[in-house]
């Protein structure tokens, strides 16, 4: 039987998550199911409509095309779970569905480039990931749409990529853990108290004072920061905000997969073909000459999509030239300026408060490993699964960053 929200805020807790979206709802999740834990779990959220979450806006895509064992790991562990979902977040007869599309990423690189792919894709084959390196002509046969001008070669995953529905993927998690008994309540951390080494509660804009074993920060790109800051611990995490765009093309884009141009410009078919045509969601982080100021509004740049995105777009994809423009949406990256990968585990020198910030766009697509890891290193001391120690805090203060060369 599925848990309700607590109308009242308990006075104490083994375990309080601050965050509640995929990433929150996960480590709650692992948390609540392993036979080991018989505590009490409590998420706190300070808006339980989830509306401005990263895990509601986010463009929803899994890869392995990354340039570190861990992150690649994660991510073929993510790509299992997210397969085996409907059996793994199963409540009763309610078997959750995601939509999962294995479309494949496609990496695309011109002469300077090339190297660094194909230096990738060794290292993502030699971990098991199913990507293939193909050259300009391979590249025009599978994507006859497609120009290779200027093109080196281009990596694609013939498996394990794709996209999901990342809202379906954040409520599965949720109503798992709620129906292992994990209770949430709507509040903002505003406080917490220290005793000696350790966290001893949480303390909530309404006043409410929460005790804990374990304090948990999940609090994305609004709050990661600042509730690290309440504890004493300094990251270099960061809301930036990034866009998506959706519009259609009459023409037929067959078997598109998430394409990235080495401009920077990356697309992905949306849905089924529709009377416009067939729909696409895309973007671009920043260029080098825009300012990337930190962010907590929504107001989308439509002149990013006029005077950037849809050029690189149409030059790689002539098509394009002929699109009908549709709705845009802005969201936020709790983006981890060190080097754009998580923040995981203990901090601080306090030996209950855990971090789990800095995502930098992946959440979604870890939120399966990391919330295995996170819990598996709250309730046994140690990661027993997969080793996420490369991720841990200590690597800011030893200046050891893990080099990640796919950031889009």
């Amino acid at each position: 039987m599925t848990a309700p929200i607590a109308s009242e805020i308990p006075s104490s807790a083994d375990i309080v998550i601050v965050g509640g979206a995929a990433i929150g709802s996960s480590i709650a999740c692992h948390i609540a199911s392993d036979p080991a834990f018989t505590g009490r779990v409590v998420v706190v959220e300070k808006d339980p409509t989830y509306q401005f979450s990263a895990s509601a806006l986010s463009a929803a895509s899994i890869r392995q095309q990354y340039s570190s064992a861990v992150n690649i790991r994660v991510s073929l562990y993510g790509i299992q779970f997210l397969r085996e979902i409907g059996e793994r977040l199963r409540v009763g007869d309610d078997r959750p569905e995601i939509g999962l599309v294995e479309g494949g990423y496609l990496y695309l690189a011109g002469p300077e480039g090339a190297p660094i792919l194909q230096e990738n894709n060794a290292l993502q084959k030699q971990e098991g990931a199913d990507i293939l390196l193909l050259e300009p002509e391979a590249l025009r046969a599978r994507f006859p749409w497609l120009s290779t001008d200027g093109i080196t070669c281009g990596t694609w995953g013939r498996s394990g990529e794709g996209w999901f529905d990342g809202w379906g993927l954040m409520q599965a998690f949720r109503k798992k853990a709620r129906s292992l008994g994990v209770t949430y309540v709507e509040g903002q951390a505003v406080g917490v108290e220290k005793d000696v080494a350790r966290i001893a509660a949480v303390r909530l804009a309404d006043g409410s004072r929460i005790a804990c074993g374990a304090l948990v920060n999940a609090a994305g790109a609004s709050g990661g920061r600042q509730l690290a800051a309440l504890a004493g611990v300094a990251i270099p995490v960061h809301a930036k905000k990034r866009f998506v765009y959706t519009f259609t093309c009459k023409a037929e884009i067959d078997n598109a997969p998430l394409l990235i141009d080495p401009s920077g410009a990356w697309f992905r078919p949306e849905g089924k073909r529709g009377a416009d045509g067939q729909m696409f969601i895309g973007s671009a982080g920043p260029t080098a000459d825009m300012d990337d100021p930190d962010s907590e509004e929504f107001e989308v740049d439509w002149p990013f999509f006029e005077e950037f995105i849809w050029p690189s777009l149409a030059t790689r994809v002539p098509a394009f030239e002929q699109i009908k423009t549709g709705r845009a949406w802005a969201g936020h990256y709790d983006m981890n300026l060190f080097d754009h990968n998580a923040i995981l585990g203990k901090a601080g020198g306090l030996e209950n408060f855990y971090l789990a910030n800095g995502f930098s766009g992946h959440g979604l697509q870890q939120s399966p490993a990391v919330g295995r890891g996170l819990a598996e290193l709250i309730l046994h001391g140690r990661y027993l699964t997969l080793d996420l120690t490369d991720m841990g805090f200590d690597r800011i203060a030893a200046n050891r960053p893990v080099l990640e060369r796919n950031v889009i």
